[in-house]
């Protein structure tokens, strides 16, 4: 694995398609070899379930609102943790524990342990238009929580970017956008995937698949939960 880190980081200083590229797939690796990036997946996906979305094209534009949510908290986070001179993205012990006290309450919710009735689907179509909302907030939160996780993984893209940015400016903002694109990616594809899979099956939000598969990822994000915590102590 470390071959392939280096690998990839002395890409980041060949031709600028080949450096691109690296930095695209650092972004695709940032989701899956990250446990708390991880979490995401099991999220996105049993959020959709909730919402009862029959649509890929439905699915795709939730998957996508929720990345977008994560990306604009970690950019947010970055710059506010770097002023107040800190590391990127470290939001403290207390910043983690709000964020996984978060992730308990959504799992106990695709649990039915305990109800959000803003994250559930509605008949009503003016109503319904919130679920794209309540996908971006959830990525504004979840983003917090993956300061340490994602600045560890983009140090060496930023690196580069800082060190061209004077003289190659396109090509900078270029490398940062890539590493942006390959980390929604992982997450939008899992969700419309998801919506796949569940029209395929002929699912519904009660059908018994679906409701196992709810139900494990509510452990799942209760698990994401429970690493943030136990990472900072």
């Amino acid at each position: 694995m470390m071959e392939l880190f280096t690998w990839l980081t002395n890409a980041l200083y060949d031709t600028v398609w080949i450096a691109i590229a690296a930095s695209f797939l650092w972004g695709v690796l940032s989701i899956l070899l990250s446990p708390c990036h991880l979490a995401s997946i099991p999220l996105i996906i049993g959020f959709i379930d909730d919402q009862g979305i029959r649509t890929t094209a439905r699915a795709f534009v939730v998957s996508l609102m929720f990345s977008v949510g994560i990306l604009i908290t970690i950019a947010v986070v970055g710059v506010l943790t770097a002023l107040a001179g800190r590391m990127l993205g470290d939001v403290g012990v207390w910043g983690n524990i709000f964020v996984a006290s978060i992730f308990f309450v959504i799992g106990l919710h695709l649990l039915d342990i305990i109800q959000l009735p803003f994250l559930q689907k509605s008949a009503n179509p003016t109503i319904a238009q919130k679920g794209l909302l309540s996908a971006f907030m959830l990525g504004l939160v979840f983003g917090v929580a993956l300061g340490p996780c994602t600045f560890a993984y983009m140090a060496p893209m930023l690196g580069v970017a800082f060190q061209v940015a004077s003289t190659k400016l396109l090509f900078a903002v270029a490398l940062v956008v890539m590493y942006a694109i390959g980390h929604c990616s992982v997450i939008v594809i899992a969700g419309t995937s998801y919506e796949v899979v569940q029209r395929y099956l002929n699912w519904n939000e009660r059908a018994k698949g679906a409701v196992i598969l709810k139900k494990i990822c509510g452990v799942l994000v209760i698990i994401g939960g429970v690493y943030l915590i136990v990472s900072v102590l």
